[in-house]
């Protein structure tokens, strides 16, 4: 087979398989439900989930879940020079006082980067403890 004809037979299975077929079947109807209102992002919440001073409005800290405490804390990290892209994972564990663990993938970060990042997480732990619960 010489070159062109390779060349030909490459160029038709790419154009077939980018190019609409005539035998495409159509596409399946939205519900009527879904047809009525667009779905638009949310306002933001009036007030923040956990509050600015150390005790909330009643006197007492915001509850959050473990799954919660962790995204702040994350977030509070992701500050810190030096933090991988991806690898992390935050664990919050504990009732009172909670604290939280942070967990590496092989590979996401030098160890002096992730030495750097544990030596910062007890003061983001302590720093956040005064503002947030961990719920039951």
């Amino acid at each position: 087979m010489s070159d062109d004809a390779k060349d030909s037979g490459l160029a038709a299975l790419i154009s077939s398989i980018f190019a609409p077929s005539a035998t495409t079947p159509p596409a399946p109807e939205t519900p009527q439900t879904l047809q009525e209102k667009p779905v638009t992002a949310a306002a933001p919440p009036a007030k923040p989930v956990a509050p600015l001073s150390a005790d909330g409005p009643d006197g007492k800290r915001a509850r959050l879940p473990a799954v919660a405490i962790a995204d702040l804390v994350l977030g509070e990290l992701r500050k810190v020079d030096g933090f991988p892209k991806s690898g992390v994972s935050i664990t919050v564990y504990g009732s009172r006082p909670w604290n939280a663990m942070i967990r590496f993938a092989p590979f996401s970060t030098t160890s002096q980067d992730a030495t750097r990042l544990r030596r910062a997480l007890p003061d983001i732990v302590f720093r956040l403890r005064q503002y947030v619960d961990l719920e039951n």
